[in-house]
């Protein structure tokens, strides 16, 4: 059975927002590591659209936009190449090596994928994860804690009906000051 793996960034107060992130090529690496390491990613349509428009282009052309370090690029090939599968009642098609997931369909389709052989599953985000974890569906939550204080949200796992009860199984710490801490599900 594969894992699913939920990974964020966050920071110190809980915030999600991926633009209050301090991105560094460790923490690319990282993150292309991560993904690398999963058979498939699930994302909701947000992210999916979000990831397609700023590293489909990057990973296709080798072409950066001028505020993209070259350190980008091996994460735009790894998310470019990666199985996806999208979750969403309101986009049509897909491509990007993707799939449409429906909503109302998530809890059989994420356990069907789950019990398939492999090395495990990633998300990532806001709001599909929340359903994730409301369903019991996270095996490994992955935070990226950033060294700042955002002051804003959205934050982590904002309305999460139950407890989740985790084990700290990793923990790696990077030279931006961020701190990765893996916990498995209990």
């Amino acid at each position: 059975m594969r894992p699913l793996r939920y990974s964020i960034n966050v920071t110190l107060d809980g915030c999600c927002d991926h633009r209050v992130g301090v991105p560094d090529a460790e923490l690319h690496r990282n993150a292309a590591e991560t993904i690398a390491q999963a058979d498939a990613l699930i994302f909701g349509r947000v992210v999916y659209e979000m990831m397609e428009s700023a590293w489909r282009p990057v990973a296709e052309t080798g072409v950066r936009p001028e505020r993209m370090e070259a350190w980008v690029e091996p994460f735009a090939r790894t998310i470019h190449t990666a199985k996806k599968h999208v979750v969403s009642d309101t986009l049509d098609a897909v491509d990007w090596n993707a799939e449409i997931v429906r909503g109302k369909d998530l809890a059989e389709t994420v356990r069907r994928l789950k019990s398939q052989p492999g090395r495990g599953l990633l998300t990532g985000g806001v709001k599909l994860p929340l359903a994730l974890a409301q369903l019991g569906l996270i095996d490994e939550y992955i935070f990226v804690v950033q060294p700042r204080i955002a002051g804003h949200g959205p934050t982590l796992l904002s309305g999460l009906a139950n407890v989740v009860d985790l084990e700290l199984v990793g923990r790696r710490e990077f030279a931006s000051g961020a701190v990765e801490l893996r916990y498995a599900a209990r």
